[in-house]
């Protein structure tokens, strides 16, 4: 399986928030993209949060420049 990320770079926000997370496994990393979700920009664990982050999933690993908006 190929490495996945998400990155908060790619939506703008009120924190401008910077963090990047990646992992191996796809149940890993959505794991800890609801953790971050629910305990940095206050959002409650359901499951269409997890439905809409698994979408926000790229391959690969995050690019230490932040995306273009």
């Amino acid at each position: 399986m190929a490495r996945k990320y998400i990155d908060c770079r790619e939506f703008p926000s009120d924190m401008n928030c910077t963090v990047a997370l990646s992992a191996d496994s796809e149940g890993e990393l959505l794991e800890a993209a609801v953790q971050h979700a629910v305990s940095v920009h206050k959002h409650a664990d359901s499951p269409e949060l997890r439905a809409q982050l698994k979408t926000l999933f790229h391959e690969g690993t995050p690019p230490v420049e932040a995306p273009r908006a």
